[in-house]
């Protein structure tokens, strides 16, 4: 039977943790490193639910993008959204692993994984080996209002903020998340369109005088489909587990149109 330890080593082989940026938290987070595993949840966030989730399928591990613990820690209480995650987990003798930004540039991570739930074809990165942005063109141009509607298709949002150049679409840009200060290196790289999350009032401002369409489609949507590459990378290391993806890990912010 594998060991958290064991599927934590696996997984830093494969996507180092040393990649990571300087400010970031990954790898063994939470947990008992030589609790034995049968069952994985993974999710792109460990919230209240995920951890209700895997305590009622008896998962020992959940495998999640975003860190459960980011910020520094001086007390772990229960009073605390941090503290309580860490202390029910704890409880259920549920372990966390976390792939953050060691999952970000990395080859097969969320920007390939993102770029190609977009319908792109002949991707790579933008701004050379390493770079989180990726680039390509679609297998067809279309008119911007087919994109927009095939994009917040492809990443089940629940709305996307935009500015609409007012030309067709062949060269896209993404980067999963907050992408926002990579919008003149798309510009430059001669994108149509630019599709990240977390977008400033200033980048929609200078898209729309730049001249090149911006889509804001969420940070969770944006990078929620990097969860089966989750699932995968675990399967590919440890095949005779049972690994989950999150039935209830969903996009918190709703739209009132």
């Amino acid at each position: 039977m594998s060991k958290v330890s064991e599927i934590s080593a696996w997984l830093d082989a494969q996507v180092p943790y040393a990649t990571k940026m300087d400010f970031d938290n990954v790898g063994l987070l939470a947990g008992e490193p030589e609790r034995e595993v049968q069952r994985v949840l993974c999710a792109l966030d460990i919230t209240d639910e995920v951890i209700r989730e895997a305590a009622e399928i008896g998962a020992e591990l959940i495998v999640s993008h975003h860190p459960l613990i980011f910020h520094a820690l001086k007390s772990v209480r229960s009073d605390d959204l941090v503290g309580r995650k860490i202390l029910t987990m704890a409880k259920q003798n549920i372990s966390a692993i976390c792939m953050h930004t060691n999952l970000d540039a990395a080859s097969g991570g969320v920007n390939d994984a993102l770029i190609a739930a977009l319908g792109v074809q002949d991707a790579f990165p933008l701004g050379g080996e390493g770079a989180m942005p990726r680039i390509g063109k679609l297998p067809v141009a279309m008119e911007f209002s087919e994109f927009l509607r095939s994009t917040k298709a492809a990443l089940n949002a629940n709305g996307l903020r935009y500015v609409d150049s007012g030309r067709s679409v062949s060269v896209v840009g993404c980067c999963g998340g907050s992408g926002g200060d990579f919008l003149e290196e798309a510009l430059e790289a001669g994108c149509d369109v630019f599709v990240t999350a977390d977008v400033k009032h200033d980048r929609f401002l200078a898209a729309k005088e730049y001249g090149i369409s911006l889509i804001d489609g969420g940070h969770f949507s944006t990078e929620n489909v990097v969860v089966p590459v989750l699932q995968q990378l675990v399967l590919r290391g440890f095949p005779q587990l049972d690994v989950r993806i999150s039935r209830v890990s969903t996009q918190p912010e709703q739209f009132f149109m």
